[in-house]
């Protein structure tokens, strides 16, 4: 049986909606009224709410039935009108968004009683309460569940078990509460409850309530490292604050959408608000996580031309890689290209620039390597730098493409430029923060990291821009990524490797490599299905050097033993000589295990790159 909204969730992360008890308080319902009742008498309110949500951009909606259980209508003389609340205020729901292409979830809280081990209601009890919630919802026209604000896994599983039980075809969202430290009540843990969760048949695992953005952000991680279910998180506007016997959420909306990026990179797939957040909150949020869709899950089917109503393509296909530069051609073909780094000047005299890729072109490199704003500094563009190295050298260039400096409209339109005079290879990066450079007070985009721009060009390949509007021919883009290998967070690196991929990477340049046992262990942890790598290869230029790579340069990891032998040698001179030694050694060492290498240039001395390259020649196999 079809399930449209898990089948969306897994294709891109949509927005849930905010707080409904905040909206109908603000609204003029009292506190101590029953907020389910609402649904009856004043079920146009409830409406509103909804409707607002929903022009905020909100994909997916609850159903007001958070406390709609018997146990908890009982307090209110309503315990035996619990099916039909529920079942209106799915009417309610499904009515607000009828034609709108909204999901709706039916909305399940826990009874607020304690449960067996710990208290005096057994699982078949509550299973049997939650099973009269599922009777309203679904009579009411809903086909997919919430479970949320759950603190005992038990109760939860109660809860799954109905729904399950009543609506087997039912996509069903479970999402659990925690305190500061991450741990549901009675000290369970992320990776406990999404363990069983996911083995109980949670279709989607999440966390709600609360507590802000923040903690939630590191329950997602952990989740993330046992599950590979959809996640969903719906955080408080903050933690609670009392003030005057008001309980006050302090984020503001832009802080919320301040971690939208960093939910969808954590892997949620299902992202909206909880207490204290309204239709601000959510249309803050809603153009945050659209901003960020491009780096979900990085499939490739994200990238692929999309079919018009007959059924027709209306993307175009690339050339295949061997037919797209000389770089996609050595790697198609296994000759090992070889690549050199020159940095664009700090002025607008690109002059020595081009006499070094002169001579680079004479050793017989494949390619120059351009940086995009290295350590976050202000340079000459690199991509009118590479179109000047491609006209008046004739050796073409592999543009870095940063996501700090240009938000995603001026990236595609600096792609699709690129493409049109030309240039055809790509290594896409993240980028440094602007604190690392020059300008530390600049402020930085990063409206999607690497793997969401990988996925843009990948769509710029098929003739398809972000939204998926047709842009003509394919721009033939050869599609490399980053690497570092000797990451502190290799899990992070080797799952954000696999996601690149996935979004379309054709190839992948490492960080300088120093140690050769760190690379294998990093190789072996991508498997031999690998796309090819190229390795970075960094001659140093003096202890001094090593000690300014080592320490301020994200990424880059000198190992001792290769300090130890540039402090071994007293002069520049012998320390220079002793950097180039250990590159060659590098290079030979790496060259069984990888497809290529990149040298970069320190201080733009293209001698080094000649003297490296006369010692490796068979290695290297320049063409």
């Amino acid at each position: 049986m079809a399930k449209p909204l898990l089948e969306r969730l897994e294709h891109a992360p949509l927005i849930a909606d905010g707080a409904m008890g905040t909206m109908l308080y603000n609204k003029g319902v009292y506190i101590n009224q029953c907020y389910d009742e609402i649904n009856l008498s004043q079920p146009e309110l409830v409406a509103d709410v909804h409707r607002a949500y929903i022009k905020a951009g909100a994909e997916v909606i609850e159903t007001n039935t958070f406390g709609a259980n018997p146990l908890k209508l009982r307090q209110h003389g309503l315990e035996e009108r619990t099916e039909e609340i529920n079942e209106k205020a799915a009417r309610i729901a499904v009515e607000a968004a009828q034609g709108s292409g909204v999901f709706v979830l039916g909305a399940i809280g826990p009874l607020g009683v304690r449960m067996e081990p710990w208290g005096p209601t057994s699982l078949e009890e509550a299973r049997g309460h939650f099973e009269r919630c599922v009777r309203g919802l679904t009579a009411g026209g809903v086909t997919d569940f919430l479970l949320e604000t759950f603190g005992d896994i038990n109760e939860a599983h109660a809860a799954l078990d109905a729904v399950r039980g009543l609506a087997p075809d039912a996509t069903i969202v479970v999402q659990m509460t925690v305190d500061r430290e991450g741990d549901g009540q009675y000290g369970t843990t992320p990776e406990t409850f999404g363990r069983q969760l996911d083995k109980w048949g949670a279709d989607v695992i999440g966390v709600n309530c609360s507590v802000g953005p923040s903690a939630l952000l590191t329950v997602l991680e952990r989740l993330r490292t046992v599950t590979d279910r959809p996640l969903a998180v719906q955080p408080n506007a903050g933690p609670p604050h009392v003030l005057d016997d008001r309980t006050l959420y302090l984020c503001t909306p832009d802080y919320l959408g301040k971690y939208a990026r960093r939910f969808v990179e954590a892997g949620a797939h299902l992202i909206g608000g909880c207490c204290g957040t309204t239709p601000e909150h959510i249309s803050t949020l809603a153009k945050a996580v659209k901003r960020s869709r491009a780096a979900v899950l990085g499939t490739p089917t994200a990238a692929k031309p999309k079919a018009d109503a007959n059924g027709e393509k209306n993307g175009v296909d690339p050339l295949p890689l061997g037919e797209r530069s000389p770089l996609g051609k050595a790697l198609a073909e296994g000759t090992r290209p070889v690549l050199a780094e020159l940095v664009p000047p700090k002025g607008c005299d690109p002059s020595k620039v081009l006499e070094r890729a002169a001579a680079l072109k004479e050793m017989g490199v494949t390619s120059i390597n351009i940086p995009d704003g290295a350590r976050a500094s202000a340079r000459m563009s690199h991509v009118a730098l590479g179109v000047l190295i491609k006209r008046e050298v004739g050796i073409p260039p592999v543009l870095h493409f940063c996501c700090r400096d240009r938000n995603i409209l001026g990236m595609q339109a600096d792609l699709l430029g690129a493409a049109a005079m030309g240039v055809r290879d790509l290594i896409i990066i993240t980028g440094d923060p602007p604190v690392m450079g020059d300008y530390p007070d600049a402020t930085a985009v990063f409206d999607v990291d690497a793997i969401g721009l990988t996925n843009i060009v990948s769509r710029l390949n098929h003739g398809l821009d972000l939204a998926g509007n047709p842009t003509g021919r394919s721009t033939n883009f050869v599609i490399g990524v980053g690497l570092d290998p000797t990451s502190t967070e290799m899990e992070r690196e080797v799952s954000r490797y696999n996601w690149k991929v996935g979004a379309g990477a054709e190839y992948a340049v490492t960080q300088p490599v120093f140690d050769i046992d760190a690379l294998d262990s990093f190789l072996d942890k991508l498997g031999s299905d690998r796309i090819p790598i190229i390795a970075g290869i960094w001659p140093l230029a003096s202890l001094r050097n090593a000690e300014f790579l080592n320490t301020e340069v994200p990424g880059c990891t000198v190992a001792d033993s290769i300090m130890e032998r540039m402090a071994s040698v007293p002069d520049k001179e012998g320390q220079r000589a002793m950097g180039i030694q250990i590159a060659i050694e590098m290079i030979e060492a790496v060259r069984d295990r990888v497809e290529g290498i990149q040298v970069s240039i320190p201080f733009g001395r293209v001698s080094v790159v000649k003297e490296i390259l006369d010692a490796v020649q068979p290695a290297a196999s320049r063409p």
